[in-house]
């Protein structure tokens, strides 16, 4: 699959789950904005069919390359940063993966019955991002659950493997050119977003600042057959500054991404 047609079967099942994204890129475009990604993000549980070693060279098929490692005590993360050295227009992919074993045992339990449902051979190509849930639908009572311990955790097991959400690149705008200014425009329009924090997350003293708004909410058909409004993806700003050398800042900031995290929070 070439990169191109990857993102864009992304994003239109993206935008199926996420309609402001749709509406906001829209008002950009109303404004005479090109709207071009920053980053696109996947959430995945580790130790499992779809860990991030199993997904990871599907991403290097498409000619990207790993160049930077995290870890998120608080959230039971590990992640990992690509970026395709031949085309920088391509977006920069973060894939996130849930450490189930530090997890209390219930949530452990619970997920373990997902992930056993997950055929080991299901990473053939890169359409597995596509895959949505891999498993059967959880339970509400698993889901509140999950939700009391891991919003990550409750997410995924919702949401499953697809675009977390996509990031417009501030620095690739032309009227909007602060992340304030994004965010005003926003706030504006009606749009709640992520305050965990601060509106802003970083500064250009860490030369990268990020926004985003709180998700949208799909109504969700539990596997006891009780439905209910849940968190699906968000949309994401991003302004990158110039480190010392004068480069464009390329990786991420930990502090900075552990509360835009919370975006997909069901509170």
């Amino acid at each position: 699959m070439h990169a191109s047609e990857f993102f864009d079967a992304l994003w239109q099942q993206y935008i199926q789950v996420t309609p402001q994204a749709k509406r906001i890129q829209n008002l950009f475009k109303s404004h005479g904005e090109e709207v071009l990604n920053d980053h696109v993000a996947f959430r995945t549980f580790a130790n499992s069919p779809i860990c991030l070693a199993n997904l990871e060279p599907q991403l290097m098929a498409m000619g990207y390359q790993a160049y930077g490692a995290f870890r998120f005590e608080n959230k039971h993360l590990v992640a990992r940063c690509y970026k395709h050295p031949e085309h920088e227009a391509l977006p920069k992919i973060f894939l996130s993966e849930l450490l189930v074993d530090e997890l209390p045992e219930d949530c452990q339990n619970i997920i373990q019955t997902l992930i056993e449902q997950i055929p080991e051979d299901c990473v053939q190509s890169p359409a597995i991002f596509c895959s949505g849930i891999l498993w059967r639908p959880i339970s509400s009572a698993d889901y509140q659950t999950l939700t009391q311990h891991s919003e990550y955790a409750a997410w995924l097991a919702t949401m499953g493997l697809q675009a977390n959400h996509f990031t417009v690149s501030i620095n690739l705008l032309d009227t909007f050119t602060s992340i304030e200014q994004v965010n005003q425009l926003l706030l504006d329009e009606g749009y709640r977003l992520n305050d965990v924090g601060g509106l802003v997350k970083g500064s250009p003293a860490v030369y990268l600042e990020q926004s985003s708004t709180m998700a949208d909410k799909i109504e969700y058909q539990f596997g006891d057959g009780k439905s209910s409004t849940i968190p699906s993806c968000f949309y994401e700003f991003a302004r990158r500054h110039p480190t010392a050398d004068g480069t464009l800042f390329d990786s991420f900031i930990e502090g900075n991404a552990d509360k835009i995290f919370d975006s997909t929070n069901s509170n």
